[in-house]
């Protein structure tokens, strides 16, 4: 009895043990919270790590003890690329020492590679502030190119997890079908916003003015990546006095001091978007951020 009592006990054992293998969950390393959630669409079953928030600058982040220990876990790295982590991703990934994302041919995945980035610049040098050759690389608040984005991705997850290949594709078909049926939808929303003008705070939000046709006239940072000057700010307040203006706008990691001096006098409303998931309480995922980004645009037209 006592035999067959143990035989069950190590049977049991086995049986999770061999479950627990089978379904080993792959490790994700992803850069910003949008990519992320993108990965968790096509790839629900894997143990996602987001290396920062929508309360984070993604150019400047700190390679944190904590974020080497989860790099050198990773089996996939995602990132915007296009240099939005060049101040501190190559460092991570030489601290880490994981030979399994340490290039694109094997597990580091950068979207920017995958679509085609806008406001590609030929030569780049200090006096321009903090500008990308390669492009602005929020890609996200394009949902067409979400889309380029998103079947490359399946595809390097196919890559890196060969037997579950057929799953990550049946996810993107999935995806895909929603996300195509939910952008004439935001569009349609969004109608009223076209030909609108707008002045913010970098150009976090330049594929999202692009696609639904709004006109950032004015940047409230003097040059990229640097806060605004007394000076700049007089300059702005006068474009504003054309009354053209709807609104001010900042992300939901960036200081309002400058668009408030600028709302103030200007008699605008500034408006804080989120940047990413996470940014609001609304923004759980990219189908609720797009929502949520559009729904606040629209409460100020």
């Amino acid at each position: 009895m006592r035999i067959n009592s143990k035989l069950k006990a190590i049977t049991a054992a086995a049986a999770i043990a061999f479950s627990s293998q089978a379904q080993a969950e792959l490790n994700v390393f992803a850069c910003e919270p949008e990519y992320a959630s993108l990965t968790k669409e096509l790839a629900p079953d894997a143990d996602i790590y987001t290396a920062t928030t929508a309360m984070q600058d993604p150019h400047q982040v700190q390679a944190r003890p904590s974020l080497i220990a989860k790099m050198r876990q990773a089996d996939l790295v995602v990132c915007a690329g296009a240099d939005l982590e060049v101040g501190w991703l190559p460092m991570l990934l030489m601290k880490a020492s994981n030979a399994k994302v340490r290039s694109t041919e094997q597990g580091l995945f950068y979207a920017a590679e995958h679509t085609m980035t806008l406001d590609q610049l030929d030569e780049v040098d200090r006096s321009m502030g903090d500008v990308h050759a390669l492009g602005n690389p929020h890609m996200h608040f394009d949902p067409y190119r979400m889309v380029d984005v998103a079947n490359a991705l399946a595809a390097k997850l196919a890559q890196v997890d060969a037997d579950n290949a057929a799953k990550y594709q049946a996810a993107l078909a999935d995806f895909k079908a929603r996300w195509k049926q939910a952008i004439p939808k935001w569009e349609a929303k969004a109608a009223p916003l076209k030909g609108k003008k707008l002045i913010a705070y970098h150009t976090n939000y330049r594929y999202l003015f692009n696609w639904l046709g709004i006109d950032q006239v004015a940047d409230l940072e003097p040059k990229p990546g640097l806060a605004p000057t007394s000076s700049h700010l007089a300059s702005l307040l006068k474009r504003a006095e054309q009354g053209d203006i709807m609104a001010v706008v900042i992300a939901s990691y960036q200081s309002d001091r400058g668009a408030k001096w600028l709302g103030e006098r200007a008699n605008l409303k500034v408006e804080r978007l989120p940047m990413t998931i996470g940014g609001n309480e609304q923004s759980k995922d990219l189908f609720s951020l797009y929502d949520s980004v559009i729904s606040q645009l629209l409460e100020v037209q």
